[in-house]
């Protein structure tokens, strides 16, 4: 990969690099200290991620989604499915690929590859510091919605400040190498055109929904402030965000994927079953 570096990040201190994808040039910052322990800042070309050793996943993804990236990705399409581990993190900080293996959750995009507008920049969204643990319900279904409506708003304004990250709050499931299971993902938006924020709010359940609520009230759950450069007012006032989009994507519950796999493998022995017939049958025949 080309255009990245990395920081460890300061506690609890404006990041020195990567601003540029923050309101005012500011990056997310913590409110809760604890979050602070073991953090990696990531500058990517067109994201900036904060991963945590401690949850070997990110804190927070932000960039700056303008309308030119939303097209170009457009144009050029999905043009990789390959994840690989982040080899910038310090041993041991960051997830592999062998923790989600077999986990029976997806690998969720925090930025998006549908927001990259080059194939460079998509296939950097594909580290594992971009990633957290998401059923399948969520990741192809409603969370899939969300990136597509943030996407169009995108496009209308001309550009939005996005930042999306992981809930953890009542989490005690882990995958792997203690790769931690958010409860929820969130994605909080800034307008600088109207001077507007808000969040979406989404269960990582098999059955998810997902709420709005304002910058203020997610800060206060997640202890990260995503927008430290705007105004208090304006992140105090949830602004209006459009409802998730439908997915493309047929959302399948883990059980509906066990089934699935259950009915190929019944699918592969009757195939084998009926190809034996059929030779014993040949061979009848030619006696």
């Amino acid at each position: 990969m080309t255009g990245l570096t990395f920081l460890t990040a300061a506690p609890l201190r404006a990041a020195e690099t990567c601003t540029q994808f923050g309101p005012e040039n500011a990056l997310p910052v913590f409110l809760n200290e604890k979050l602070q322990l073991r953090t990696t800042l990531l500058c990517n070309t067109a994201y900036a991620a904060l991963n945590s050793g401690e949850v070997h996943e990110p804190l927070w993804s932000a960039e700056y989604l303008d309308a030119e990236a939303v097209q170009g990705a457009r144009k050029i399409g999905r043009t990789t499915n390959t994840f690989v581990a982040d080899d910038r993190l310090p041993a041991g900080d960051g997830a592999t690929l062998a923790d989600y293996r077999g986990s029976g959750f997806d690998r969720g995009h925090m930025v998006p590859s549908a927001d990259a507008g080059t194939e460079e920049i998509q296939e950097q969204t594909f580290t594992l510091s971009n990633v957290v643990p998401q059923t399948a319900a969520l990741n192809e279904g409603i969370w899939t919605g969300v990136e597509m409506a943030v996407r169009a708003m995108a496009l209308r304004e001309g550009g939005v400040y996005v930042v999306t990250g992981p809930d953890f709050t009542g989490s005690s499931r882990a995958i792997g190498q203690d790769v931690l299971v958010p409860t929820a993902t969130w994605k909080a938006i800034y307008d600088p055109i109207r001077h507007e924020a808000g969040a979406y709010l989404c269960q990582n359940t098999d059955s998810p929904t997902c709420q709005t609520l304002s910058v203020a009230d997610l800060a206060e759950r997640i202890g990260i402030d995503p927008f430290p450069g705007v105004g208090e007012a304006v992140k105090a006032q949830a602004m209006t965000l459009p409802e998730p989009q439908a997915s493309p994507y047929t959302p399948r519950s883990r059980e509906n994927r066990a089934w699935e796999r259950l009915q190929k493998r019944l699918e592969r022995k009757l195939a084998r079953a009926g190809m034996k017939a059929v030779r014993h049958a040949l061979e009848q025949e030619q006696e």
